[in-house]
């Protein structure tokens, strides 16, 4: 490439981080986001290939309200099993199914789960549910006669670590061959924990591990986490920002590969997402979203188009 051409593509990229809102934020998630623009379009052919590389993702499903509910969702997880989603709310505690459509299914009452904010699914009937505000942790059992979920009944595990008011667990995620539970904490600081061990395998004692990544947590270019999504087959996080109204994928070691930008105009979308809550992706690879106040919305991968 020639000095100029390689100016110009510099200034493209500087000019696409400038209407990114990681500009109003301090200089080091700038600095940050323009060396892995940079990055990305260096190595956009060899990335690509091994990541599910949000760039080519575009939206079919734009701000569908979800109707019948009067409390805001919050997360999102996809059950292979039932091909649904699960959210939850957290004024009037609800487990909420949805179908991929973003119809809502049924309602579960929640009791004695304090704040919860998120939900993950680990298995068949398996499930983990977080109160943010105590960073305590719920495995749940839910079954197609299942009409109430008592905390009481459920294996529990309390974190608490840097305790901030509202600013706890605000995301799960699950890898199911590793055995690993990724919980984000939203900011103040901006942390994703791995912990191992829970929930507990069936027959097996409780002994629970928790990893903190600083560096790896340093390298996001976000200004708060709102949810989290395991890729199995990449083995790659996704970490949405709903103030930074950006998704972006993480590989294992922790960098940077890909993102997907909330905001008007980008990926086929009219309007910005608003707050976004929720992502959780399905076995074919298709993004769901939830946002407040109660929005849907579905990101499918377009068609690589013959060179």
């Amino acid at each position: 490439m020639s000095r100029s051409a390689w100016w110009a593509a510099l200034a493209a990229i500087l000019v696409i981080a400038v209407g990114a809102s990681v500009v109003s934020t301090a200089p080091r998630m700038f600095g940050q986001w323009v060396l892995f623009a940079l990055q990305q379009w260096h190595n956009t052919a060899e990335w690509q290939e091994r990541s599910l590389w949000l760039a080519d993702y575009r939206v079919a499903v734009e701000g569908r309200v979800i109707e019948g509910l009067s409390d805001d969702i919050s997360a999102l997880t996809f059950d292979p099993d039932r091909r649904t989603l699960f959210t939850v709310t957290n004024q009037n505690a609800e487990l909420i199914e949805l179908s991929l459509t973003g119809t809502v299914l049924r309602r579960i009452p929640l009791h004695g789960f304090g704040d919860p904010e998120a939900v993950e699914y680990i298995r068949r009937d398996t499930y983990v549910i977080s109160d943010e505000r105590q960073q305590r942790l719920f495995k749940v059992r839910l079954t197609e006669g299942t009409q109430r979920l008592d905390a009481a009944d459920s294996e529990q595990f309390a974190l608490g670590i840097g305790r901030n008011g509202n600013k706890g667990f605000e995301g799960l995620a699950y890898d199911p061959d590793g055995k690993r539970l990724f919980v984000a904490k939203e900011r103040d600081p901006l942390r994703i924990y791995e912990i191992h061990g829970f929930p507990r395998e069936p027959g097996k004692p409780m002994a629970v591990e928790v990893i903190d990544r600083p560096s790896r947590d340093h390298r996001l270019f976000v200004r708060d986490l709102s949810s989290l999504q395991y890729d199995r087959r990449t083995g790659h996080l996704l970490a949405l920002s709903d103030e930074s109204r950006l998704v972006v994928e993480i590989d294992a070691g922790g960098h940077p590969v890909s993102t997907l930008s909330l905001r008007r105009g980008r990926h086929g979308l009219k309007r910005d997402v608003p707050q976004a809550e929720g992502v959780a992706l399905d076995d074919a690879g298709n993004l769901y979203i939830v946002s407040e106040p109660n929005l849907f919305y579905v990101f499918r991968k377009a068609p690589v188009t013959p060179r």
